[in-house]
């Protein structure tokens, strides 16, 4: 069969689109230490910068409601790409034709307005394509985030280890190439019809939805719970554990992105055996015992292990808040995608950046910062408790 009209090329094209949001996602914080010294910039602004990522991805996902089935799902995957490719590559230009974090804040703000993109379209999609298991594909799908983190994590080491972390801005157009040939693939690949016609839920039906909102803080939390951890792993290896840029990498947001990867395809093979509820909530309990065993103990190597356990416990959370919101809200379509999205990166940001705003407050201590990330997967727990409740599984 070709390759316009079999289903697993969609599904290639789907797997290869998490792998570039992936890139966007944790490229730059493997150089938060190295902008700090070399530019100058404070932690407040270094904070800023997740929070304008995620801010940007957040308002896309609210925006993106509205336009995704006027304009189809082949042309906003098109376009996706396209912002990208045009951030990555700027990334490695625009600071040094322009005020150095002015231009790092153009850039972000262009790729992210990609990655927001990729996140509300692709589950969907992934969801529309034939499958035996909804949810076994869903997180399968989002396990290539996983792999697409510890791909930037290992090549960029060894990028930064034989040409110096100094070039950073060349590894940058590098890694353009990714979306700028997934872009290609996806103008070839067949969309699903059930993705043609538009239906499912309005915003205004899908917001008188009690069960809704419990899904939304699900999402937030999960979301939170994943990003704070990794996008001050590196940072948090580096100069509050006091080891090296590459024992910091490796052992801190590499393995955190083979572990979470992991789960996800274990949880693919599996899905029909254990419940999905029960498995994030066992999930959200480890990823507490994780935050509480970085921040606290007194041994580099036993939070380097916490950080990295982290990766296992969040893995199902976020595939899993998809797959639950399908299930238990059939209807929602697009617009249930777009918001839930709109909620994850709300989650992205409020996380990550409410760490780097502790880690000030106690004086660049990165332990105590870390030790907050404990509230996330704690109000996980409790939208799961409230989704088991009958009340929320009606309408309002």
């Amino acid at each position: 069969m070709s390759i316009r009209k079999d289903y697993k090329y969609t599904f290639y094209a789907s797997y290869a689109g998490y792998f570039v949001q992936a890139i966007i996602n944790n490229f730059l914080p493997l150089l938060f230490l190295t902008f700090q010294k070399d530019f100058g910039l404070s932690y407040d602004k270094i904070s800023l910068l997740i929070i304008i990522n995620f801010g940007v991805q957040l308002i896309v996902d609210m925006l993106s409601a509205s336009f995704i089935d006027k304009i189809g799902y082949r042309a906003s995957a098109l376009l996706a790409h396209a912002f990208a490719f045009t951030g990555l590559f700027s990334l490695g230009i625009f600071p040094y034709i322009m005020p150095t974090y002015t231009g790092i804040i153009f850039s972000i703000i262009i790729y992210a307005t990609g990655s927001g993109l990729i996140e509300v379209i692709i589950s969907p999609l992934v969801e529309a394509c034939p499958s035996r298991s909804k949810s076994g594909s869903m997180s399968l799908l989002h396990s290539f985030y996983c792999w697409g983190q510890m791909s930037v994590v290992l090549l960029s080491t060894v990028f930064f280890t034989l040409f110096g972390v100094s070039n950073w801005r060349y590894l940058a157009v590098i890694w353009s190439l990714v979306p700028l040939v997934n872009g290609i693939f996806f103008s070839l690949v067949p969309i699903p019809d059930a993705l043609s016609g538009g239906e499912g839920m309005k915003a205004k039906e899908l917001f008188s939805t009690k069960l809704f909102y419990v899904f939304a803080l699900i999402m937030l939390c999960s979301g939170a719970s994943e990003i704070a951890m990794s996008q001050w792993a590196s940072a948090f290896a580096e100069s509050g554990l006091k080891v090296s840029k590459t024992v910091g990498d490796l052992l801190g947001p590499c393995l955190f992105a083979v572990l979470m990867g992991s789960a996800r395809v274990f949880y693919s093979k599996v899905s029909e055996k254990i419940p999905l509820d029960k498995m994030m909530t066992a999930s959200a309990l480890l990823c507490i015992v994780s935050y509480l065993t970085a921040s606290l103990s007194p041994l580099p190597l036993v939070s380097l292990f916490g950080c990295a356990l982290c990766g296992l416990s969040v893995g199902i959370m976020w595939p899993g808040t998809f797959s639950l919101a399908a299930e238990k809200i059939p209807t929602g379509g697009t617009a249930m995608f777009a918001f839930l999205a709109l909620f994850g990166d709300m989650g992205c940001s409020v996380g990550p950046g409410t760490v780097g705003k502790a880690i000030t407050l106690f004086g660049g201590d990165m332990n105590k910062g870390m030790l907050l990330g404990t509230v996330f997967p704690l109000l996980l727990i409790l939208g799961l408790r409230l989704m088991r409740n009958s009340e929320y599984n009606k309408r309002s």
